[in-house]
């Protein structure tokens, strides 16, 4: 079993997902509609060093026309706490509905 996370940010880039999973995860183009990407700064050094960004996406609630494309990643149950530890300290995960139809997570600002 997987859950769908949808990423807009850097849990899609290749370097992430390889130091938190062990692996690139395929990813399948989606998008999130009602949202817009804004910055957030990131205080935690442990992801800074992972990322190489001090600055992320964060996704801010927009109208309704706004859509956030992104990547929806098929994680394992393991995979999805990496990703959950990863995003504890600045973002918090959410249930979501992708424009394609799947429930996914996502991941909003604190």
């Amino acid at each position: 079993m997987s859950d769908v996370v949808f990423s807009f940010g850097t849990l899609q880039l290749p370097e992430v997902q390889r130091a938190l999973f062990g692996r690139v995860v395929p990813t399948v183009p989606d998008a999130l509609a009602g949202w817009v990407v804004g910055e957030l700064r990131i205080v935690d050094p442990e992801v800074i060093a992972t990322s190489g960004k001090e600055v992320h996406p964060a996704l801010r609630p927009g109208a309704d026309d706004d859509v956030v494309q992104g990547v929806a990643l098929d994680l394992t149950p393991d995979e999805l706490a990496a990703a959950d530890h990863y995003e504890r300290v600045s973002y918090r995960r959410a249930a979501a509905s992708l424009v394609s139809g799947r429930d996914a997570w996502v991941y909003l600002p604190r």
